[in-house]
């Protein structure tokens, strides 16, 4: 019996998409809660919220109220959050000490947290702009210039200083060359072996993070700008580049950031090393989305889900973003 063609073409690709249950059985990525890290932004006081007016729906929490958050982000499934300290100005210093400080608004968060009980990971940003007078992520020299290996031996303390207090997660953002290993080295010598270090390795000069700088504090005591260690938004191959030195350092996972002006780092660091990569969908994208929804030129709950769908579609193993706790509870719907 012979087999003749039907006339029309017998591949249908919408077949699949005919459906509820069958789009879901085809869906070649999938996001959960579990692919979320939730950043966090700690102040100074007793019972405190303070709106960030750049970043509208996202707040700064004194130390006792990061709790309620951290409990909120454990009860929808997120498994990490990430802590960004909002330095007062008294504490602040050219030569960025108050990051060395056991007791800082870091470290308390930290413990507070881990006393608390809570079974969650605890992200640890290390880089001296939310400790230093002049806004830049390291020591400078009399010209303004961010020396590498001096500031390298100050993130060196602070990344000791946190992991002391029970991070679990150092996540350098200085983006000096070097620091990776000297962290690396330094926790293995101080006893904190299970420490992780995720790398900020691909960290770009970006217009997106004025909200952050807002919210932690930094943003208009910055002189000059960060291009001479963050990285050009033109280049790719040395995103790569920097990406392996940080894996060869010892960094247990990488970051791109930001996010979806990325998404093609992303994609290439993915492919290119076999290692955990994520993404940070910064301030700005944030804020952008919200900016959208606001002026009713989109629908929230759709474009969250779909942007946070783009990362793992580019292969982020996962996403640092203030829409992190909507989101999970979107999912759980």
């Amino acid at each position: 019996m012979s087999f003749t063609p039907a006339a029309y073409p017998a591949i249908r690709l919408r077949r699949t998409r005919a459906s509820t249950w069958s789009r879901a059985m085809h869906a070649e990525h999938r996001l959960s809660p579990a692919d979320l890290i939730w950043p966090l932004f700690v102040t100074e006081g007793k019972q405190v919220e303070e709106p960030i007016k750049s970043l509208p729906g996202v707040s700064r929490w004194s130390v006792d109220r990061i709790v309620e958050r951290a409990r909120e982000g454990v009860d929808a499934g997120i498994p990490c959050l990430a802590l960004f300290p909002n330095t007062q100005p008294d504490r602040r210093s050219d030569d960025g000490v108050e990051a060395l400080n056991p007791d800082n608004l870091m470290c308390r968060a930290i413990r507070a947290i881990k006393d608390a009980g809570l079974d969650v990971g605890l992200l640890t940003d290390v880089a001296l702009d939310p400790y230093t007078a002049h806004g830049q992520d390291g020591l400078i020299d009399e010209a303004g210039y961010v020396v590498n290996d001096a500031t390298v031996d100050a993130l060196v303390g602070q990344a000791l200083n946190q992991a002391a207090a029970g991070a679990d997660i150092i996540a350098p953002s200085d983006m000096m060359d070097g620091r990776i290993g000297a962290i690396r080295e330094a926790l293995e010598q101080e006893g904190h072996a299970n420490v992780q270090i995720m790398a900020y390795a691909a960290k770009y000069a970006s217009a997106f993070y004025g909200p952050f700088r807002d919210a932690v504090g930094s943003g208009g005591l910055l002189k000059g700008n960060k291009k001479s260690y963050q990285m050009d938004p033109a280049n790719m191959g040395e995103a790569l580049r920097e990406v392996a030195l940080d894996i060869a350092e010892g960094a247990d996972s990488v970051m791109v950031k930001p996010g979806l002006p990325y998404l093609d780092v992303v994609a290439r660091v993915k492919d290119s090393f076999n290692i955990p990569v994520f993404a940070y969908q910064v301030s700005g994208e944030y804020a952008m989305i919200e900016a959208a929804v606001a002026v009713g030129a989109g629908e929230r709950e759709a474009l969250v889900l779909e942007t946070l769908m783009s990362f793992k579609r580019a292969g982020c193993t996962g996403v640092l973003t203030y829409h992190a706790l909507d989101a999970a509870r979107l999912m759980a719907r």
